[in-house]
């Protein structure tokens, strides 16, 4: 008499048994390494989706009811709900992007003017992470150099930005060498810290068994600190690359004759909120091309590292 269970085929290359695919035995079934890569690969392709989903739906809400609030007026209202003089709307908004792109500005051309403000801004980051680097690793590997430099790195960190640019300014001119500064100082602290502190997190019984190994200083530096360090200082490239631009900006809008900031600072004074905000959208779209390069050089650097709980559950 039949039990209504199929009789199992030989095993298959891993040694194990397949059932067809009603047969109630496939619930105990190991999945095999082809099987979880696929659910993996199902699982992140459905993530994908529902995170853009997300992200489309709260830019559609935020600038359509943006839009929607500076156009309806109260009932017996003269303005609008939010007054669009002071706040700007995405249509106007629209319209002065079109207008820089086509027409231009006071300053030269929307291109030229933006090429300054990218410059400004990366090379500021580039000095100031190097210099963060270095300063950090070598304060935090030495001790007696970190109590001496500690009063004035704390005292440095405290002074206002806005007094370092106008200095800047004053001591370099308006041409680009002053926001290159100003940005370099401010990525130059959120990577100092990070990179002090990761050093300082680097397990003393490894440095200490590579010593013994016979390891030199420049090959423990190389060898342990380093990488171990670099996880907390590619962290801090996200936050330091838009102080690097907040830098370039700040610097423009005190003094300068070409820029993003400078156009910013313009608008301003004309009390022209779409200029601003079309400019702000400019740097953002620069800002989130740079960090996913960064976020790529993340992985890149860090291959090493395990992976974290999230990412091995999509693999």
């Amino acid at each position: 008499m039949s039990s209504g269970i199929s009789t199992p085929p030989k095993t298959d290359v891993f040694g194990q048994y397949g059932y067809a695919a009603d047969d109630p035995r496939n619930f105990f079934r190991p999945e095999t390494e082809a099987e979880l890569q696929a659910k993996g690969r199902r699982q992140r392709a459905t993530r994908t989706r529902w995170v853009w989903t997300g992200r489309v739906l709260v830019f559609i809400a935020f600038f359509g009811g943006w839009q929607l609030l500076t156009s309806i007026k109260l009932p017996h209202a003269k303005y609008a709900i939010v007054d669009p003089f002071f706040f700007g709307q995405p249509g106007g908004i629209w319209d002065s992007l079109v207008k820089l792109f086509t027409q231009g500005t006071a300053f030269g051309s929307i291109w030229a003017n933006l090429w300054v403000t990218v410059q400004e801004a990366l090379l500021g980051f580039a000095l100031g992470t190097v210099l963060g680097m270095i300063v950090g690793i070598l304060l935090g590997s030495n001790a007696y150099l970190a109590d001496v430099a500690g009063p004035y790195i704390k005292v440095a960190n405290a002074i206002p930005r806005i007094v370092l640019g106008a200095i800047f300014i004053v001591a370099f001119g308006l041409g680009m060498p002053s926001k290159i500064f100003l940005a370099a100082v401010l990525v130059f602290f959120a990577v100092f810290f990070n990179a002090f502190q990761g050093v300082r997190e680097v397990n003393p019984d490894l440095i200490s068994n590579v010593r013994v190994l016979g390891a030199s200083p420049l090959q423990v530096a190389r060898h342990v600190t380093i990488p171990s360090a670099m996880t907390w200082i590619i962290a801090s490239l996200h936050t330091a690359f838009g102080f690097a631009i907040i830098g370039a900006l700040v610097g423009e809008v005190l003094g300068a004759t070409s820029g993003i900031g400078l156009i910013i600072s313009q608008a301003q004074g004309n009390f022209d909120p779409d200029t601003v905000w079309a400019c702000m959208i400019l740097i953002a779209a620069f800002t989130l091309i740079c960090e996913y390069l960064i976020t790529l050089l993340e992985g890149r650097l860090l291959r090493w590292r395990p992976p974290s709980r999230t990412s091995a559950a999509s693999i």
